[in-house]
């Protein structure tokens, strides 16, 4: 074992699995509930920084992309959710052809990358609609890389259109539809799926639709919302099931751990995430999920300050510029719902490592 490294272990049942990353063994669950019960948060920081930087280096990635959330009308209630509406109420939308473009020419430049496009599950709409929102983006902008619909939309688009998921994917990818968000994912065990989000994907269903797009060729993202009800190891056991999907298909790019959202931007303290937590997952699924190439910090969720200390916490991407974020901030999120390029140059120099931006698929576009 590193010298340096056991010198300044504070917590001695971690050595095990110090020893186990050291020599590249895979984490088990038991290893990773010894992790997440440790206060030793300087050397879980430092082992996954370790991890990260024999994949990635001194290279931190962002990108120049752009939300799109076409419609917040939705059929399932779920219980993080204050962005959905029921037709008709108050602050419901759903964007026609016009409107689409109009809002992106609002917040368009020319070296935006990727449209990042995730919404409601709208049923007064046909399957055609979400097809044609694409089509569109594809037809005017045909540089961007498009990024829609996560595999809980897939699940919703198949039951509404009646085809498979096969099926609807297929469509998608022939209007122009380059890749797949992680969204959608929550938690992914039927305890917690049962409680929070009910009329949605199931877990089988969520990692059914990636494995489908994997097969196809496509690269997707895979996220986990943490930090309401679920058990340590339900978060375990949600890294534990992406990486066996990873380890047949090899489709997943990146991992998001997103911490949950009050309902209301005047939430007490207490009803958010501690630093603690948050840095301490980012590190935990660092080191658990050894199979993917990169661990994303999300600084909608998290903010920027801890977005720069997670780069040392093993993460090598902190997303991008956004433009206008909507479905953190509909509920508590304190965020900035946009960063210029500029912005987060210096959040990664801050940290001491090289700014890469990047495009959708980790491709360098220039260094700074």
């Amino acid at each position: 074992m590193n010298t340096f490294v056991k010198q300044f272990v504070q917590d001695e049942t971690l050595l095990p699995v110090i020893e186990k990353v050291e020599n590249g063994e895979r984490l088990t669950l038991e290893d990773g509930l010894a992790l997440y019960n440790s206060n030793d948060i300087l050397t879980i920081g430092q082992l996954a920084n370790r991890v990260n930087t024999q994949k990635n280096g001194n290279n931190v990635y962002f990108i120049e992309n752009m939300y799109i959330n076409p419609t917040n009308v939705c059929e399932a209630h779920c219980s993080f959710c204050g962005f959905r509406r029921d037709p008709g109420e108050e602050g419901a939308y759903t964007m026609n052809e016009e409107e689409l473009l109009a809002y992106v020419q609002k917040g368009y430049s020319s070296s935006l990358r990727e449209f990042h496009i995730v919404g409601g599950h709208n049923h007064t709409v046909p399957f055609e609609y979400y097809v044609n929102t694409v089509r569109t983006l594809k037809k005017h902008y045909p540089h961007v890389t498009i990024k829609a619909y996560t595999a809980a939309e897939i699940v919703f688009f198949a039951k509404i259109s009646g085809l498979t998921e096969q099926e609807v994917l297929n469509e998608l990818v022939k209007a122009g539809l380059d890749t797949m968000p992680g969204g959608g994912a929550e938690i992914l065990t039927e305890e917690y799926r049962a409680k929070m989000s009910p009329e949605k994907a199931s877990t089988d269903q969520w990692l059914h639709v990636h494995e489908l797009a994997h097969n196809m060729g496509m690269k997707t993202h895979a996220t986990m919302l943490y930090g309401s009800i679920e058990k340590l190891e339900e978060r375990l056991v949600h890294m534990i099931r992406l990486r066996e999907l990873q380890d047949r298909t090899n489709g997943f790019m990146v991992f998001i751990p997103l911490a949950i959202q009050p309902k209301k931007i005047t939430a007490s303290i207490k009803r958010r995430n501690s630093a603690f937590d948050d840095m301490k997952t980012m590190a935990i699924s660092r080191l658990m999920l050894d199979n993917f190439p990169h661990v994303k910090a999300y600084w909608i969720n998290i903010g920027t300050q801890l977005t720069q200390m997670a780069i040392n916490f093993g993460s090598s991407d902190i997303h991008g510029t956004l433009v206008e974020e909507r479905i953190s901030h509909a509920v508590g999120a304190l965020t900035q719902s946009a960063l210029t390029r500029d912005e987060l140059v210096w959040l990664i120099k801050g940290a001491g490592r090289q700014p890469i931006e990047r495009d959708t698929f980790y491709n360098a576009i220039k260094e700074y």
